[in-house]
């Protein structure tokens, strides 16, 4: 969640300099404009975290997957968006039907994009607002919410604290998706056991691809987001051992070892909002490179638990 949100707040900024404005300014001016006025700031939006948390858990693991790589490929993008163009999506009956087009093709991403942060500034102003009927408020937001926004507010009949309670409620993973690295463990074990009771040289086999597979994948992972020689080494350690543990992943191991051998500066994380600009910012900014090698190890531990069992299968049968 964290690299999303530093992979969407990268994006905003390149669009921000290609228009040569500056990202939050809107924000900035309505602040500048409240405190000229000596009039009380809220903050309504909800939390980016929780927004993409319930997003998370609304997708699939293939439309989970293609979301997060969708949000990387952006920064790769170098497409130019002219003012222009930006001001025709503004315009209601366009803007109206790119919303509907994405509610009717993909509900999973606009309902806790875009509906449910509606819903959610509604009851934050009902809040904020309670008990100062005819009270007058200017709410500064981006056009896609104007007209859920005037929706919701339509809308009186549910009590603001409990909307705002079930909107940053982050919905726990169904007890099928816990359970299935379980049940890929036992059945990994399973295979191990089977293996050695048919031959000592078949189960070792089946114990050195487990082991080869998954470290290998995973040190590949790590020495691709350029990690310290001690990382990538912990990578081949430590993943074929977490990945018959589902309680801890080879990406916890190695990006403390990153961590650990590269400690971050005070300038990496000053420097941080711009470096992850660009895909080559990544791995060269301290901070940026632990969250890299955490992913890519990750990935490569995941990879090679399937190229492991897949192989492990044929072995045996």
């Amino acid at each position: 969640m964290m690299m999303a949100g530093l992979a969407l707040g990268a994006y905003q900024r390149r669009i921000a300099e290609q228009l040569d404005i500056e990202p939050g300014a809107e924000m900035k001016a309505a602040i500048e404009v409240a405190g000229e006025g000596d009039l009380p700031v809220q903050l309504i939006d909800r939390e980016l975290g929780i927004t993409l948390r319930r997003t998370s858990r609304r997708l699939s693991w293939w439309q989970r997957y293609t979301f997060t790589v969708s949000i990387f490929l952006s920064l790769l993008s170098r497409e130019e968006i002219t003012e222009e163009e930006i001001e025709r999506l503004k315009e209601g009956d366009v803007l109206t039907e790119t919303f509907r087009e994405l509610a009717e093709g993909s509900p999973a991403l606009y309902q806790p994009l875009i509906a449910e942060r509606d819903r959610y500034m509604a009851a934050r102003l009902r809040q904020e607002n309670a008990g100062q009927p005819g009270r007058k408020v200017l709410v500064v937001i981006g056009a896609g919410h104007m007209e859920g926004l005037v929706e919701a507010l339509g809308q009186d009949g549910r009590d603001p604290e409990a909307e705002v309670a079930e909107l940053d409620d982050t919905p726990p993973p169904s007890r099928l998706l816990k359970a299935i690295p379980w049940i890929l463990v036992a059945l990994v074990m399973s295979g191990f056991v089977l293996g050695f009771y048919r031959s000592p040289e078949l189960g070792w086999t089946l114990v050195a691809t487990w082991v080869v597979a998954n470290g290998t994948l995973s040190a590949l992972g790590a020495l691709l987001a350029r990690g310290h020689p001690a990382t990538v080494l912990s990578a081949f350690l430590a993943a074929p051992l977490t990945s018959l543990n589902p309680t801890i992943g080879a990406g916890v191991v190695t990006g403390s070892v990153e961590c650990w051998m590269r400690k971050p500066t005070i300038g990496d994380f000053e420097t941080l909002r711009d470096d992850v600009a660009e895909l080559s910012g990544w791995r060269t900014n301290s901070v940026a490179r632990i969250f890299l090698v955490f992913a890519l190890s990750s990935l490569g531990s995941v990879a090679g638990s399937w190229l492991a069992g897949a192989r492990m299968f044929a072995e045996l049968f």
